[in-house]
């Protein structure tokens, strides 16, 4: 009688469970990890198979550029995290094969201060990381170098930056051993943070302006203040992609986690009805649509904060996922080509129209910011 009513209750239990998970909506139910990876795959084979010349230069607008540009170098991001996930000697090889033609170096040498220049850094790094004895850091050491002995600060003028060479420093502290590395990106950061234009970031609203072009009294036609949406993307992974490097005693790690939470708390109350962001995250009056790249990082790192307690898995768990089921649906191809793009730029007009069948003037960086959004939400769906 008793293993009667036990069964019966655990029966009541599962049924209980059973119902409350099908009552929830599409939007807010946890893909299988499977078919996570397997769009991921898609996206990433079209890109590869298109651009299987990694050699190749991009001619834009009249102007020939080599292929470990930033635009290139973000692409890259994205395939080294999509092969953490699901490690394939064909990606590995791409990147090895990418990085050796240009012999570990960088569009205008190790001298550059140019962030964008050594956004490449960041997969040689990992590479190195893979197999050192077949990899060569001697470019990043020696650039990483110039950068530490330089008393000025301020080389990053736009917020894009933070997201290029941040990560690079964070990397190498690690890597060499170094401190001073941290403390390093520590300053030019603070520099972008609190200084250049007067400041770039807004810690009343938890956004941040582009550039000194955008700063009050610059506002959007609402009225509101311009905060570009792929620009804070790069910041938001940014935090990602140091604080996952570097020491839990490093002294900055509190603040860097205190910008990484205002900015969740703004980037939730804009998100649209639809699951993306639109351009500009205060003004949808202003070239207002879908938009992946902002949306990719967006989910990139708050699926990052969930698995790492630092965001409510409650608040925040529905928006990467209705996120993430929007841009599955509504932004990938059946051949995987990655549609809502917004081309290079600085502001909302920049590359306009952004729509599903738009080819964007560079297509690898949109491939690269959707990648590493689908390996954090496998990996959420994997815990």
């Amino acid at each position: 009688m008793i293993l009667k009513c036990f069964a019966a209750a655990i029966f009541t239990c599962i049924l209980f469970v059973v119902s409350s998970c099908s009552s929830q909506p599409a939007s807010e139910d946890l893909p299988f990890r499977n078919d996570i990876l397997l769009t991921a795959q898609r996206v990433n084979k079209h890109f590869m198979e298109k651009y299987s010349d990694y050699t190749a230069t991009s001619t834009v607008r009249g102007v020939n550029r080599p292929s470990n540009i930033w635009t290139r170098g973000v692409y890259y991001e994205g395939l080294m995290a999509l092969n953490e996930i699901a490690p394939t000697e064909a990606y590995y090889k791409y990147a090895h094969d990418w990085a050796q033609f240009h012999k570990w170096n960088f569009r205008n040498g190790i001298t550059t201060r140019n962030a964008d220049d050594y956004c490449a850094a960041q997969t040689y790094i990992d590479l190195y990381r893979l197999k050192p004895d077949d990899n060569d850091l001697s470019a990043t050491l020696a650039l990483s170098n110039i950068l530490l002995s330089l008393s000025d600060n301020g080389d990053w003028t736009w917020i894009d930056a933070i997201q290029m060479g941040m990560p690079v420093l964070a990397k190498m502290g690690v890597t060499m051993d170094e401190p001073r590395y941290f403390e390093k990106m520590w300053k030019m950061y603070s520099a972008t943070r609190n200084e250049i234009g007067g400041g770039l970031f807004n810690v009343d609203e938890g956004l941040w302006w582009r550039d000194a072009d955008f700063v009050p009294p610059y506002k959007e036609p609402n009225g509101k203040n311009c905060y570009w949406s792929r620009g804070n993307g790069w910041v938001y992974a940014t935090y990602v992609r140091i604080i996952n490097e570097i020491p839990e005693n490093e002294s900055h790690r509190g603040t860097y986690i205190a910008d990484f939470l205002l900015m969740s708390q703004a980037l939730a109350k804009c998100q649209r009805s639809d699951g993306f962001w639109n351009v500009s995250l205060h003004c949808e009056e202003n070239y207002g649509g879908k938009e992946t790249t902002g949306t990719a990082l967006f989910v990139y790192g708050m699926a990052w904060g969930i698995r790492k307690g630092l965001l409510e898995r409650s608040k925040y768990l529905p928006i990467v996922l209705k996120a993430w089921n929007a841009m599955a649906k509504d932004a990938v191809h059946v051949d995987g080509f990655l549609g809502f793009v917004q081309g290079t730029g600085k502001e909302p007009k920049d590359s306009q129209p952004v729509t599903y069948d738009s080819v964007p003037d560079f297509e690898d960086f949109g491939v690269g910011c959707f990648l590493l959004a689908a390996s954090e939400v496998y990996r959420l769906a994997q815990e």
